[in-house]
């Protein structure tokens, strides 16, 4: 029988569980391009700066915390506001059950409700496989409707080799002129947790 996922939104207290998640990815592969594995102060810095402007959601079960995602500013300029960059970790142990997308979902229905209309997916990228990269991430984005709209070519060295960057998008909103203002997820927050959220 398949165990329930249930999606929150993250809180600083979550840092010490989901730095669990990203350590082995940092430390045993190149799907982030980090080096050194950051320390959980860091980790609740991060969650604290992003939920002042974007979600930061984890997704349970059984209470456990098995994966998570976030959004981030694409770019710092003004005109760039309606676009942001998303980031997923799933728990190795945790793969093939469905909550990647789960999480994406959840975090899509909110960057709506906030009038982000554009997402972006930077993805490390191999031409060939190896034992620190595949191209998991690129077939998972692709079958939730993102496409490939740029690669940068060995631009990221870690494990003595080099690897490409993939950027892929995602259009979510219709694009009106003038769009609508940015929402700060600060400010639809309640909406979040008591109609879209169990």
């Amino acid at each position: 029988m398949e165990q329930e996922v249930n999606i929150r939104i993250a809180t600083a207290q979550d840092a010490a569980a989901v730095l669990d998640i990203y350590a082995p990815y940092v430390e045993n592969t190149a799907i982030t391009f980090e080096y050194t594995v950051p320390s959980v102060q860091e980790f609740e810095r991060r969650i604290s700066n992003t939920l002042q402007t974007y979600p930061y959601l984890v997704a349970e079960v059984a209470k456990e915390i098995v994966g998570y995602t976030y959004a981030g500013p694409y770019r710092e300029r003004s005109a760039y506001q309606w676009a942001v960059e998303v980031s997923i970790y799933v728990k190795k142990t945790a793969k093939k059950m469905g909550i990647g997308k789960t999480l994406y979902q959840a975090l899509e229905t909110i960057l709506n409700l906030q009038h982000i209309s554009n997402l972006y997916a930077c993805i490390a990228d191999t031409d060939e496989e190896d034992p620190y990269l595949t191209k998991d991430s690129i077939l998972f984005h692709q079958r939730l409707g993102y496409r490939q709209v740029g690669k940068f070519t060995q631009c990221g060295y870690k494990f003595n080799r080099w690897y490409n960057i993939i950027w892929m998008e995602k259009q979510i909103q219709v694009h009106t002129v003038p769009p609508e203002n940015i929402k700060p997820f600060e400010e639809i927050r309640k909406t979040v947790e008591t109609q879209y959220l169990p």
